[in-house]
């Protein structure tokens, strides 16, 4: 019986990864509860169970008095095999925590096990579960049971039902993380991620630096043919990724982050931390981005708040702007008008680069709206 205990302990240490001390340490208890219910003792203070390591013998004592296991009846077993269940699970639980505890930070894999009140179940290669709440999950992407996915471990909590393992594909360092496995130089701290800025299925702005002159930061997170980068975009599914040169200059920060519009000036207010930025008409809305995206992920990127403007106009290029005004398109209301200067469409050259889906985004236009606005923004620009 003895052996056979021992073997038992051996087995749930390998299949459950509960060390065997801990498993040891279990029985030890339970039997001290069985032995008190089969001699009827009213506490537990004057009992004491030891197992030897090696042979498995048990030894009862009450009051430092050798107690024989035929003392031992159905009831008491009952009672050990019951604590003993509840120690082990315990102890798995704790086992669970621990592991995944030292993971907050890092990715993990799992496959979508099922979805719940639009949570995402994640089962973790059948070790645990995670939980992946809607509110961490990037916009865009779709995903169905079975379908195998990484994310980032935010967070791990103790509670009564066991260790609740909190994930995210939404958090800013999930996309730096994935940097680290792609990217060999970010892995071994050649180059390092110094800023994120993100939303979540639309666009992230990433500042790398190198500590190695000869280490070109951006190319070594492109990769040959753009490869390294094209397998984080395709994991994160499509989501645009900037890549920027981040300095300690914020006259050479700041162009950089904002990206690819040109910039011409730049007036600083250090104590305020603002940034006052001009930069040609042409380029207000590619500054601006649609909705506003490029300046404000420019603006958490840098920790600045910058504030995008264009150079006071002359008489001649007032009225020449008054004359290819966007306002001037056939069929444009004052709404409609707001709606697209809203949007970071400012001028007709702006529209007329844009597509029918993107301006039929908008509200209050519609795909067919917008293929009749770009069609008369071109014909205005060719007169």
């Amino acid at each position: 019986m003895n052996g056979e205990l021992l073997a038992i302990l051996e087995h749930l240490e390998r299949e459950k990864g509960v060390s065997k001390e801990i498993l040891l340490q279990a029985v030890e208890s339970a039997m001290v509860s069985a032995v008190k219910k089969a001699i009827g003792a009213k506490t537990t203070q004057d009992i004491k169970v030891e197992i030897n390591p090696t042979t498995g013998k048990i030894k009862a004592l009450c009051q430092d008095k050798p107690i024989k296991s035929i003392d031992f009846g159905r009831i008491a077993a009952q009672t050990a095999r019951q604590v003993i269940i509840q120690k082990i699970r315990e102890a798995e639980k704790d086992v669970i925590y621990n592991e995944f505890n030292a993971k907050v930070g890092k990715i993990v894999s799992g496959s979508v096990y099922r979805f719940e009140k639009g949570n995402i179940i994640v089962d973790l290669l059948g070790k645990a579960e995670g939980i992946i709440p809607r509110r961490e999950q990037s916009t865009h992407e779709e995903f169905r049971q079975g379908d195998r996915i990484r994310a980032y471990v935010a967070e791990v909590r103790k509670e009564s039902k066991g260790p609740q393992i909190m994930l995210s594909r939404a958090h800013p360092n999930f996309i730096k993380r994935l940097f680290e496995l792609e990217v060999p130089e970010i892995f071994e701290g050649i180059v390092e991620v110094r800023a994120i800025a993100r939303e979540p299925g639309e666009r992230t702005k990433i500042a790398v630096w190198s500590k190695d002159e000869k280490v070109d930061c951006v190319g070594a997170c492109v990769g040959m043919r753009g490869s390294r980068v094209k397998n984080i975009v395709n994991e994160i599914q499509g989501e645009k990724i900037d890549i920027i040169r981040w300095s300690d200059n914020i006259r050479e920060y700041i162009p950089a982050a904002l990206a690819p519009a040109k910039i011409s000036e730049i007036n600083l207010d250090k104590e305020k931390s603002k940034a006052e930025v001009i930069v040609p008409e042409d380029n207000l809305s590619l500054a601006i981005g649609r909705h506003g995206q490029n300046v404000r992920l420019a603006s958490r990127l840098v920790g600045w708040e910058l504030d995008i403007r264009t150079k006071p106009q002359t008489k001649d290029e007032t009225v020449s702007k008054k004359e290819t005004s966007i306002a001037n398109i056939h069929g444009i209301g004052e709404k409609i008008l707001s709606a697209l200067i809203e949007a970071g469409f400012t001028t007709l050259d702006s529209i007329a680069q844009s597509d029918a889906e993107t301006l039929g985004a908008i509200k209050g236009i519609g795909k067919k709206k917008a293929e009749k606005i770009i069609k008369e923004a071109k014909n205005l620009l060719s007169q």
